[in-house]
């Protein structure tokens, strides 16, 4: 499996998030992972290994750990655009790439905003790696991120 997998299933996890609000995102992350198992079982390209799950487990703590920062810094940058007004997933996707931006030294942005154009094409509709691409280059030219 590819690290672009391991984000798509971040993803479906953060969309997951927005639905069912919980304290205890340790169990409902092994209940997703236990799923993710499963279901991968009967798609061999689907597989998810071990340094896959780690990586995709590593992203989703830390966004959720850092979502407050991440969510204020969106709101900021999407001018006309309350957070309750961008599509679920598009928003996941946006935390997604602002968490690996800010906060992961190992992940190029220019990787980070790759990827979330991809995975928007993918799972989103027609114009959302725009918005997307749009969002994220906004936000790295106008806010100091290295001073996170």
């Amino acid at each position: 499996m590819s690290r672009r997998l391991a984000r798509e299933y971040a993803i479906k996890f953060l969309y997951g998030t927005d639905f069912n609000k919980t304290e205890n995102y340790e169990v409902m992350l092994e209940e997703f992972f236990q799923t993710v198992s499963e279901q991968s079982d009967d798609k061999p390209q689907g597989t998810i290994n071990e340094t896959d799950m780690k990586f995709a487990e590593e992203i989703i703590k830390g966004t959720i750990e850092k979502l407050q920062y991440i969510d204020q810094l969106i709101q900021s940058n999407t001018t006309g655009w309350a957070k309750e007004r961008i599509a679920k997933v598009d928003l996941a996707i946006l935390r997604l790439a602002l968490y690996e931006i800010l906060f992961r030294d190992d992940i190029p942005d220019s990787v980070a905003i790759n990827e979330a154009v991809e995975i928007a094409k993918k799972y989103s509709t027609d114009d959302s790696g725009s918005f997307v691409n749009g969002v994220l280059g906004k936000i790295i030219r106008e806010t100091d991120i290295k001073g996170v």
